[in-house]
């Protein structure tokens, strides 16, 4: 069983990462779902999130999973919140009874460092030094703060500022400024650079 890690990222949440090193029909036949996705990685990637959905909770309702109004998956009456991310072969999932939380896993991109002007301003590039493993994080980081958030059209650069960048020990925190027209929101978000890949997460 390749469970890479589990944890509680507060008293009321749970969070997990699995390595996906089994068949397509392990999680189809754990989960009770089938999936017509075309594409074999993508199917496989869908169907192992659920299936660590179930793993954490397992009274989760994968049958009624839905999108809200800003796309932003959900369950009847926000039984649980909950935020799933996918980077082949790696699944990182996160459940909270009471809170909106956003999860992202990332494995290396040898672009990043290429693409980090499309997510990053020029004052948050010098917090990740032109190394493709900090700014794989910063996506991490930006795109856990999106999960979170769960806005449509909500610009990276723009409306996600990041306003302070500490190592901790083994991990990473970061205070966040969400800024949407009704408010403008501080969040705290905690990242972590693996040996494969870039984690952030954060839960209110």
């Amino acid at each position: 069983m390749p469970l890479y890690k589990e944890w509680s990222p507060d008293a009321h949440s749970l969070a997990a990462i699995w390595k996906i090193e089994e068949p397509e029909a392990f999680f189809a036949a754990a989960t009770g779902l089938t999936e017509t996705i075309k594409h074999d990685k993508r199917r496989i990637e869908r169907l192992a999130g659920r299936y660590l959905l179930q793993y954490l909770k397992e009274d989760f309702p994968l049958l009624h999973i839905y999108a809200d109004a800003e796309d932003k998956p959900r369950i009847p009456a926000d039984q649980y919140y909950f935020s799933i991310s996918h980077s082949y072969p790696y699944i990182a999932a996160m459940v909270s009874d009471i809170h909106e939380c956003g999860i992202d896993i990332q494995c290396w991109h040898p672009r990043m460092e290429a693409l980090q002007h499309k997510f990053l301003s020029r004052e948050e590039q010098l917090y990740f030094r032109n190394d493709t493993r900090l700014i794989t994080l910063g996506w991490s980081i930006k795109e856990a703060a999106y999960k979170w958030l769960g806005r449509r059209g909500i610009e990276f650069i723009e409306q996600l500022q990041i306003l302070s960048f500490d190592k901790e020990g083994n991990q990473y925190q970061v205070l966040l400024n969400a800024i949407v027209p009704e408010s403008t929101r501080q969040q705290s978000i905690t990242g972590y650079i693996e040996e494969e890949f870039s984690l952030a997460f954060t839960v209110n």
